[in-house]
């Protein structure tokens, strides 16, 4: 009986340190995992989040950019990455794509992940070409992809831009060629340097370079046009009535295991962050809807959008590699 109590006892006492430190959560700077290259839409957006959420909790939030293998390589450092809340990973639709797209993955995504909240949701992208081609519209953009060879960019193989651009492909009956890098960043430098011709991409970058001639709008992906550049169709009623995106998120997720206690408490402050005018506006300016689900809320509408964009991937004939 002494002997039973004995072991009881320790056990007891690192319960009540793990809930203690659980409770003190945030006590020491927490790594923000983003899986892709800096400088693109993913990266500029989990820094602004990062910034406020640092000013809420005076803990430093160090963002760590670890592109690749279409965000897979971040995917892993999180999911074997201790659970306890000072590894996150801020992702897109990529994450939950690659199921679809990617043969053997290293990780389950949901198994070995705790989905925290939906951060924000993208409301469309533009199509871009480079002004050295002669199209200025979607069909013009079309007809001419049938007599020439174009070629499009995206952050990788199976990312929400590469599918958007397949499906792009499919519904007009064309075959403009992927050519995929580290992130959105460098496919529109690709894209700006004319090393590429087209590119799908959320205007939070691409706006300025829209209006200072350097690239042209064709279209925006979106149920209606972009407030910063009205003139430039959707489209769905500009060649492609079936265009339709599904819903295009950047999430926050923690490793399985993660206490409710320090889940709640991440969500919270996120929640708190999203409210501020600050980053609210700097999120709207991008063309990206402030959400904050709820971790539990999130947990199934996710699993939909698994679903949804493993439709996709289908639709726009991507074999698994």
């Amino acid at each position: 009986m002494h002997s039973l109590n004995f072991v009881l006892i320790p056990c007891f006492a690192l319960m009540v340190a793990g809930n203690a430190c659980a409770q003190s959560f945030p006590n020491r700077p927490i790594r923000m995992v983003v899986p892709t290259a800096a400088s693109g839409t993913q990266d500029m957006n989990a820094r602004a989040v990062a910034k406020q959420v640092a000013e809420q909790t005076g803990q430093q939030i160090v963002i760590d950019n670890r592109g690749g293998a279409n965000g897979i390589i971040g995917a892993q450092i999180v999911a074997n990455a201790p659970p306890d809340g000072y590894t996150l990973l801020y992702t897109g639709n990529s994450f939950i794509i690659n199921q679809s797209v990617v043969k053997s993955l290293p990780y389950n995504v949901s198994r070995d992940f705790i989905p925290v909240t939906s951060v924000a949701e993208s409301k469309g992208s533009l199509l871009l070409v480079h002004p050295s081609i002669p199209a200025r519209s979607v069909k013009e953009l079309i007809t001419l992809s049938k007599v020439r060879q174009l070629s499009y960019g995206s952050p990788g193989f199976g990312n929400t831009l590469h599918l958007i651009t397949e499906m792009f492909n499919v519904l007009a009956d064309i075959s403009i060629l992927h050519v995929p890098y580290k992130g959105s960043g460098p496919a529109l430098a690709a894209l700006l340097g004319s090393e590429i011709q087209v590119l799908f991409i959320p205007p939070t970058v691409a706006v300025q370079y829209v209006k200072m001639g350097r690239l042209r709008a064709l279209g925006y992906g979106g149920a209606k046009r972009l407030e910063a550049l009205p003139e430039v169709p959707i489209i769905a009623e500009a060649g492609l009535p079936e265009f339709n995106i599904p819903r295009s998120w950047h999430a926050m997720f923690a490793p399985a295991g993660t206490s409710n206690v320090v889940i709640n408490k991440i969500y919270a402050e996120i929640r708190a962050a999203l409210d501020t005018p600050g980053l609210r506006d700097f999120l709207l300016a991008a063309d990206f809807e402030p959400v904050g689900q709820p971790s539990a809320e999130f947990q199934k509408s996710f699993q939909g959008d698994i679903r949804q964009w493993g439709e996709i991937a289908r639709l726009a004939k991507i074999t698994p590699q």
